[in-house]
């Protein structure tokens, strides 16, 4: 049987190049001699009859033949770090490393200070923070890619294997920067409906890839800005560009400094948040990390 060239060193050589954008760079992230790097990449080359980089510029750019290895290896590399993974929680009951996805609507200091107790207990356990937005979230963990998610919305998807715990949401409310043009009607409710489809929405982005993406809040007609999460969308209307609705834990010190105003539509909208992660996730780290989440969001 011819023996596979295709070792995870070659894997993790190739994601490092392509990531950093040079064989130098690479070297530095992996500790090895920019040599040692080059040879492991030309015998790859020799074995397999193949280019897997070309020169453009003075970046390495992958071959169409060294992407698909390369992709298809970082398939493999993730499979292997969830395997170590996987052992080392099975041997112990504490998993190394905890993935966390919170909404883009959370309150980041709370999330961080109870982050900072945990870790000050439980420093050997390594933490990844992503953000996500609406759906994102339940995207994200329904195909591993996070092991807790932190504040996404309701309704908590059926028959997913899912455990939950309701967080204190919070309000929602819609604002108008001061300097906009249509600010001095914000009050003037009857007004204000209907120049409401002439107002550009600044929307977040749905984060999931694979589910409907949502999109919440102000009326769907009219203009549309799309920014990545809440602190764009904040900086956005603040700018002047357009309306939408913001947790008011983030834009409270603006509605009292006047910076911005708050729209007459008929109330604050409260909205759900939830803690979730799969049932079969058994991790010693993840539930003394839940349990200090659940005790400082759900106040």
């Amino acid at each position: 049987m011819t023996k596979n060239p295709i070792k995870i060193e070659v894997l993790e050589i190739l994601d490092a190049i392509d990531r950093r954008g040079s064989f130098a760079k690479a070297a530095d992230e992996l500790n090895k001699a920019t040599s040692a790097i080059s040879y492991g990449v030309q015998k790859l080359e020799e074995q397999l009859d193949i280019a897997l980089f070309r020169r453009q510029g003075r970046r390495s750019v992958l071959t169409p033949a060294g992407r698909l290895i390369l992709d298809e290896g970082r398939v493999i590399l993730n499979s292997t770090a969830r395997l170590a993974i996987k052992a080392k929680e099975v041997a112990t009951g504490w998993e190394p490393r905890i993935r966390i996805a919170i909404e883009s609507l959370q309150s980041y200091p709370d999330f961080f200070r109870t982050l900072a107790v945990f870790l000050d207990e439980h420093d050997s356990i390594e933490i990844d923070v992503s953000e996500c937005v609406l759906n994102g979230g339940w995207e994200a963990l329904e195909h591993d890619r996070v092991d807790l998610i932190v504040g996404s919305p309701g309704p908590v998807p059926m028959h997913k294997g899912y455990r939950t715990i309701q967080l204190c949401g919070g309000d929602l409310v819609p604002v108008i920067a001061s300097h906009h043009r249509f600010a001095n009607i914000a009050n003037e409710r009857e007004v204000l409906t209907e120049v409401l489809p002439k107002l550009r929405r600044i929307v977040a982005h749905d984060t999931s890839v694979d589910d409907v993406v949502r999109s919440e809040g102000l009326s769907r007609e009219g203009q549309k800005l799309y920014v990545q999460n809440t602190d764009q969308k904040v900086e956005a209307i603040l700018a002047g560009i357009g309306i939408g609705h913001l947790p008011y834990q983030r834009i409270g010190q603006h509605l009292d400094s006047g910076k911005l105003v708050a729209l007459n539509l008929g109330g604050i909208t409260k909205h759900d948040a939830f803690l979730a992660w799969k049932i079969s996730h058994k991790g010693k780290g993840l539930q003394a990390l839940v349990g200090l989440l659940e005790k400082s969001l759900s106040k």
